[in-house]
């Protein structure tokens, strides 16, 4: 950084990005800008295979895993497969940050070996290749997580998760892009620049887990891990088209991972699968917390996979559930399509034998109060500390779009943007008001578990609601700058509520029609009103979150499977009505 500028430090990261994807997985042409849906151009491009294309495209991660482990695949094949399909999407989509095929293709190269000698897989993860965000620190290579002054920072040893990864036979292949700072919705950054929705190229996959979202969306990984503070793993699935596990604070291993605001402990970050299907959700989850992670970081929580609330023990075994479903979270209304595929869900849990009562936020304005003072209590510090850029610069480069984007559009046109107390330094509070906010939210925690076990007198079963249902954003993807509200995901943040976010259906602009004005009750509910245009989001997914109580995921997940198999049920039942 002494002799570069920070753009030519950007600029020479980026180059060499582009050197580590090998020549003969470049695509022969790059689709012009106005081409948007950029899904099918994997399978049409010509370089994958037709085997590459099986094994990219199969769901299921136990069948990819038996395959593996019965010799129909070998794990370089997988690996080989996988990076390549990665290398197309980022080509497509700007969904990379760190590339390291020869590495991943060694171990994959050593994990055969080890299957032929000893006749039996390493782990439960043996041969799966699994895409991290660049948060994950990887022995020898760089995490820059978004920083220009962060480029050489080369880690010197594996965080923990990359560890336990390794141990269970997993390989590490591709990180993937994030927002500079990491608390933006969105994905884009000074030395990787914009990462676009392979849905709609004009749209963004959502943040801060972004480059996870586009990747996954384009078959480009079979799992991806993400973080999530305030719905960075939950946004890019729903954006994208995805499942995804938001699990509760500590139960699964953060330590050594890089991170904004590092020391900040009032709403953790935790990190969270992302990927095809829930059964895939489940194994990671699974292979993660049987393997001990507690001794290895002290902070996780010490509780093995409990088959017995995998299997509904507390709930009835899954049969009679009742659900409570959550329509407006009192500030801000959802766009139609959202309301849509909350009333696909009811009806489809109904007609699955579960009942549906009303679900209202409890003290929504005090919790969103409380988190936003949390997160702007050290003044930007944080923020400011990391960065080789201006503070102004640094906020026209996080939160709003470059005109010479080319994925920009000039009907979106931005404004230039006010202050932005967030990122911007201003002056931190004193440390006993911290301590208030800290008693604050404890007693907003201890408000919300009280109002749900008070539901037991609602539910006809005698329990308490046994999930939720809720929206995990306000809108679809909305354009690149442009996402206004995350309090849809904030919410459960600061409650410490494990949630499953799954896809239900995509807008339709001859159905889901804009609403007429109403009365506004905040700001951003008029900015997330106006945004709506039908014909923008054509086709773009949308999806639910099923919550649960705290450390309850390996129930939180069997519900979200009884609730994903119920939508698609429901779904063939309509269709068979319609046919005959």
């Amino acid at each position: 950084m002494a002799t570069e500028t920070w753009k030519e430090v950007c600029r020479r990261k980026r180059e060499e990005q582009a050197a580590s994807i090998p020549t003969t997985w470049l695509l022969p042409s790059l689709p012009p800008a106005s081409t948007l849906n950029v899904l099918g151009i994997p399978r049409t491009c010509g370089l994958l295979s037709e085997k590459e294309l099986e094994i990219t495209e199969l769901d299921d991660i136990a069948q990819l895993l038996e395959s593996i482990e019965t010799g129909k695949w070998s794990s370089v094949q997988v690996v080989t497969a996988f990076a390549k399909r990665a290398c197309i999407a980022h080509q497509l989509t700007n969904c990379l940050t760190e590339i390291f095929i020869d590495k991943a293709l060694e171990r994959a190269r050593w994990l055969d070996d080890y299957l032929k000698t000893e006749g039996k897989p390493i782990g439960p993860l043996h041969g799966l290749p699994i895409s991290l965000k660049d948060q994950f620190c990887i022995k020898g290579l760089d995490t820059v997580m978004g920083y220009a002054a962060w480029v050489g920072k080369t880690a010197e040893e594996d965080c923990t998760l990359v560890s336990l990864l390794l141990e269970l036979g997993a390989i590490p292949y591709v990180r993937t892009n994030v927002p500079q700072t990491l608390m933006w919705g969105e994905t884009y950054n000074n030395v990787y620049l914009r990462t676009v929705n392979p849905y709609n190229r004009l749209l963004t996959p959502g943040g801060s887990s972004g480059g996870e979202g586009a990747l996954l969306a384009l078959h480009g990984s079979p799992l991806g891990v993400g973080t999530d503070i305030g719905g960075s793993v939950r946004i890019p699935a729903t954006w994208c088209g995805l499942y995804s596990l938001r699990p509760s604070y500590n139960r699964l291993p953060y330590q050594g991972a890089c991170n904004s605001f590092e020391g900040f402990e009032a709403v953790p970050s935790v990190l969270g699968p992302m990927a095809h299907s829930l059964p895939a959700l489940k194994t990671f989850t699974k292979a993660i917390v049987n393997a001990k992670p507690w001794d290895w970081d002290p902070e996780a929580v010490r509780k093995l996979w409990s088959e017995r609330e995998e299997k509904l023990d507390e709930h009835g075994q899954g049969k009679g559930l009742c659900f409570g479903i959550l329509w407006d979270d009192g500030l801000v209304r959802v766009h139609p399509p959202v309301g849509r595929a909350l009333e696909m869900t009811k009806a489809a849990v109904e007609a699955a034998g579960h009942t549906v009562i009303e679900w209202k936020h409890y003290k929504p304005l005090e919790i969103r109060a409380v988190l936003n003072a949390l997160f702007l209590s050290d003044g930007g510090t944080d923020f400011v500390a990391h960065t080789s850029l201006p503070p102004h610069e640094l906020l026209l480069t996080t939160v709003f779009p470059r005109p010479d984007s080319p994925f920009s559009h000039p009907s979106l046109a931005l404004p230039p943007p006010a202050e932005n107390t967030l990122l911007l330094p201003h002056p931190s509070i004193p440390v006993h008001e911290l301590y208030s906010l800290h008693v604050e939210k404890r007693q907003l925690a201890k408000g919300f578990l009280d109002a749900w076990i008070s539901s037991r007198t609602r539910t006809g079963t005698g329990r308490p609601v046994d999930a939720l249902l809720a929206p995990v954003m306000a809108t679809p993807a909305p354009p690149h700058g442009r996402n206004a509200y995350d309090f849809y995901c904030e919410y459960w943040n600061v409650v410490d509520c494990p949630c499953v976010v799954l896809p239900v259906t995509k807008v339709n602009p001859e159905v889901d029609r804009k609403e007429p004005a109403w009365e506004w009750r905040c700001q951003e509910e008029r900015v997330v009103h106006e945004l709506y245009e039908p014909e923008l989001f054509r086709d773009m997914p949308v999806g639910i979150q099923v919550i649960g109580r705290k450390q309850e995921e390996e129930a939180v997940l069997s519900i979200a499977q009884l609730v994903d198999d119920a939508l698609k049920s429901h779904a063939v039942a309509k269709q068979d009505e319609l046919e005959s």
